[in-house]
């Protein structure tokens, strides 16, 4: 079964700003970011070396879900798309198939403050819906990660969950964790408005 991305026509391009999937090559552009306590700190798996960061990012598994995102041919960030099953039913699990996306991203902390994440983010949602077909995408992050949530906010998404002190941190905490979603009729009914 191909990867649900390849049904994209990449590289895909906004006003100022290009998306496309990412390579091996794309290993040191991402990790010169990556590797920055500002970023790491929220990261699910922050690599404390190069080659432990090359083996993690160049897992088919995990290129076959991530875009970059370049700025006049240098890249400033990354994405995630992984396409998902919904929840359903065992009499209907077929009809859930592949029908939403649960997304992520970085951003080049030296690139904060233009528009740039939410410029690809809202890029990467108009792909879900419109290029993938699917009917729902997700975005979790901890709580304390204002930035994050923000942008979830800023690029129309809801705010489902609010869970208390469920997310251990590296740093030993358990904090909270938040999670939002957009459905595809609403991402539509906006865009109308």
């Amino acid at each position: 079964m191909p990867a649900p991305l390849d049904a994209v026509a990449w590289p895909v391009r906004t006003a100022r700003l290009s998306l496309r999937p990412a390579t091996a090559a794309d290993l040191g552009a991402t990790w010169r970011y990556r590797r920055l306590e500002a970023v790491s700190r929220w990261l699910i798996r922050a690599p404390l070396t190069a080659e432990d960061y090359r083996v993690q990012f160049e897992r088919p598994d995990s290129l076959a879900k991530t875009l970059v995102v370049e700025l006049r041919g240098e890249v400033i960030g990354d994405l995630m798309v992984t396409v998902e099953d919904g929840w359903a039913q065992a009499e209907i699990l077929d009809q859930a198939e592949q029908v939403q996306a649960e997304l992520g991203w970085v951003l080049d902390p030296d690139r904060e403050g233009h528009g740039y994440a939410t410029e690809a983010v809202r890029e990467l949602i108009r792909l879900c819906f419109e290029d993938l077909g699917l009917r729902r995408v997700t975005a979790n992050c901890f709580a304390d990660n204002e930035a994050s949530w923000r942008l979830m906010e800023r690029v129309g998404m809801r705010r489902e969950i609010h869970t208390v002190r469920d997310s251990l941190h590296r740093s030993g905490r358990w904090l909270d964790g938040l999670g939002y979603a957009l459905l595809a009729d609403e991402w539509r009914k906006a865009g109308s408005d």
